[in-house]
C-alpha cells in the first residue's frame, strides 16, 4: 500500500509518498509514472493539501442498502449523483466557516472518495477497476434546509458547493480493498458512524464504469460514494468532524458557526 500526498512547503507545492513521518518528494505526474527525488521532508514542517486536484467532484445519493431501508426508499437501479463545485474543495485540518447567507442546519457525511487514475470513457468494468488510482476520505458537508427549500427543485448541488464544503485527504492509498474497511465519523469526539463499505449499493468498480457513460472521467477526479447511517447536524460554535478508514488514515476539519 502506498500512500499519496500533496503539500504545501513555505509556498511551494509538491507532491509526494507518505513514509513515517516524513515524505518522499516526486515529481512529474502523479498519475503518470512519477519520479522519486533523493529529497525528504517531515511531514511536520508542511502544510497539507488536498491530495489532488479534480476537475469534477461527483457524489453519490442512495447508495448503502442499511441507509436505503432507514429511508424506506427503492434501490436505485443506476447511480444517483449530483456534482459539487471545485472551489468545495478544502485540505485535510481545514478551518471551514458557516456560510453568512446560511443560518440553517449544516449536516457532516463521512465517505468514502474514489480518485481517478487516468482516462475513463464508456468503461467496461474491468476497465473502470483498472481506472481507479486510489482512495480518500471525503467530509461531505451539506446545507440540510435548502436542498427541499424550493417545492419544484431540489437544490442539491447549491447546498453541496458552499466554499469549503468538500474536505478531503489526509492521502490517497492505493492498493487497499474498501469492502473490508469501515467508515468512522466522530463529531466532537463522539462516534456517530461506524458503517462498512461492504454495503455499498455500487462498489467502486461498477460505479465508475457507470458514471464513465455519462461522462469521461480525468485524472485527479474525485467521486464521493455516499453516507449511510449516523448522519447528524453540527451544532456547536466549534467543531471538530474526523473522518477514519482504515489504511487512509483519519480527515480531520473544524467547523465554526
Amino acid at each position: 500500500m502506498a500512500q499519496w500526498v500533496r503539500f504545501d512547503d513555505l509556498g511551494m507545492e509538491g507532491f509526494g509518498l507518505l513514509q513515517g513521518k516524513d515524505i518522499i518528494v516526486y515529481q512529474g505526474s502523479m498519475f503518470e509514472q512519477p519520479i522519486a527525488t533523493d529529497m525528504r521532508i517531515p511531514l511536520a514542517s508542511v502544510r497539507l493539501l488536498a491530495p489532488c486536484e479534480p476537475s469534477k467532484i461527483i457524489a453519490l445519493w442512495n447508495n448503502f442498502h442499511q441507509l436505503a431501508a432507514k429511508l424506506d426508499v427503492a434501490k436505485p437501479d443506476e447511480p444517483l449523483y449530483l456534482l459539487k463545485a471545485l472551489s468545495s474543495v478544502a485540505s485535510p485540518e481545514a478551518v471551514v466557516r458557516r456560510p453568512p447567507s446560511y443560518t440553517e442546519r449544516v449536516g457532516y457525511e463521512g465517505e468514502l472518495g474514489i480518485v481517478i487514475g487516468k482516462r475513463c470513457s464508456n468503461a467496461s468494468e474491468a476497465e473502470a477497476a483498472a481506472a481507479i488510482f486510489g482512495y480518500t476520505c471525503v467530509n461531505d458537508l451539506t446545507a440540510s434546509d435548502i436542498i427541499a427549500r424550493d417545492k419544484t427543485f431540489a437544490q442539491w448541488a447549491r447546498a453541496k458547493s458552499f466554499d469549503g464544503f468538500c474536505p478531503f485527504g489526509p492521502v490517497i492509498a492505493t492498493d487497499i480493498d474498501p469492502a473490508e474497511c469501515n467508515v468512522k465519523t466522530e463529531l466532537n469526539g463522539a462516534l456517530r458512524q461506524d458503517y462498512p463499505l461492504s454495503d455499498m449499493i455500487f462498489p467502486p468498480a461498477i460505479l465508475v464504469s457507470a458514471l464513465s457513460k455519462d461522462m469521461t472521467l480525468e485524472p485527479g477526479d474525485l467521486i464521493c460514494c455516499g453516507t449511510s447511517l449516523g448522519v447528524g447536524s453540527i451544532k456547536d460554535p466549534t467543531n471538530t468532524v474526523s473522518v477514519t478508514i482504515e489504511g487512509i488514515g483519519t480527515l480531520s476539519t473544524t467547523f465554526v458557526q
